[in-house]
């Protein structure tokens, strides 16, 4: 479908698995293949009923010219697991995925989808955000460092950025980073990020609500002056206790923890309209 085609563009927060929301979304927002266009906002796996069902649904729309999908840190984790870096975490749905006959086919479409997008001019969309030291052009090309790695064709390089991509450490972005160490730190910004410093350090531990009690010299990525947001709206899912709160006109998050039984919710960019339903799973 040509992009200037498109009717409604709309941005969904964290699937984590749970396809019967997201087929009760798609249906509260009227969605049509021949005139939408759907933006996710990554987590397309992990926690809800039917991780296989889910991925395999959004692959086959974004295959199929009528969606698109960044990398959340739970995809990441599904392509550590597959690779055999990692074991399962037992939360996690997504021996499904890795036991599916087309398993291989859908690992290797997974690794090949991008860290970072923009639905529109005005807009750009990455799964936890984007620290306030970095403009949006900055972002796209740190993005697309990890993105060569992830989707390579030795997997020898694949394997070890994932064996490495763990850890907490650098949590400092520099530019002066090279190797894995620059990796995992443009990985953890874009993928895990919550909490920084006036700096832009990352803090790992806190994932609670706004009104909760933060470590000491740290605020939520947003609440700093953003390079970022003097150029774009930021659009971003990853932490659920934000319910999908409209943080500012500039910044906008999406993930309304449908995976806890709350909500998953889509947003409408031509007239940045919410619509949300319940998980029907619970």
């Amino acid at each position: 479908m040509s992009r200037e085609n498109v009717r409604y563009n709309y941005v969904i927060g964290d699937v984590q698995g749970c396809f019967e929301a997201l087929k009760a979304l798609l249906r509260e927002i009227k969605f049509d293949a021949d005139q939408d266009f759907l933006w996710f906002a990554g987590d397309l796996v992990a926690r809800g009923e039917n991780s296989i069902g889910a991925l395999r649904f959004i692959k086959k729309m974004v295959d199929s010219g009528v969606a698109a999908t960044v990398l959340g840190n739970h995809d990441l984790n599904l392509l550590a697991v597959a690779r055999g870096i990692k074991d399962i975490n037992p939360k996690d749905n997504i021996d499904d995925v890795i036991h599916a006959l087309e398993s291989d086919d859908l690992i290797e479409w997974l690794r090949k989808q991008p860290l970072c997008l923009f639905p529109n001019d005005e807009t750009v969309l990455t799964h936890a955000g984007i620290p306030l030291n970095w403009t949006v052009e900055q972002t796209a090309a740190l993005a697309k460092e990890v993105e060569a790695v992830i989707s390579h064709d030795d997997f020898d390089v694949v394997d070890d950025f994932l064996k490495e991509m763990y850890g907490k450490k650098p949590d400092l972005w520099s530019d002066d980073l090279t190797g894995n160490a620059r990796l995992r730190c443009i990985t953890n910004y874009l993928t895990r990020m919550r909490l920084t410093d006036e700096t832009g350090r990352l803090e790992f531990s806190f994932k609670d609500s706004l009104d909760e009690p933060m470590p000491e010299g740290f605020k939520p990525w947003f609440a700093f002056e953003s390079k970022a947001t003097k150029t774009h709206q930021v659009l971003f899912g990853h932490w659920a206790a934000l319910q999908g709160k409209t943080i500012s006109e500039k910044i906008q998050n999406l993930d309304g923890g449908c995976v806890w039984g709350n909500q998953l919710i889509a947003y409408r960019l031509e007239d940045r309209t919410l619509f949300s339903v319940d998980n029907p799973v619970f």
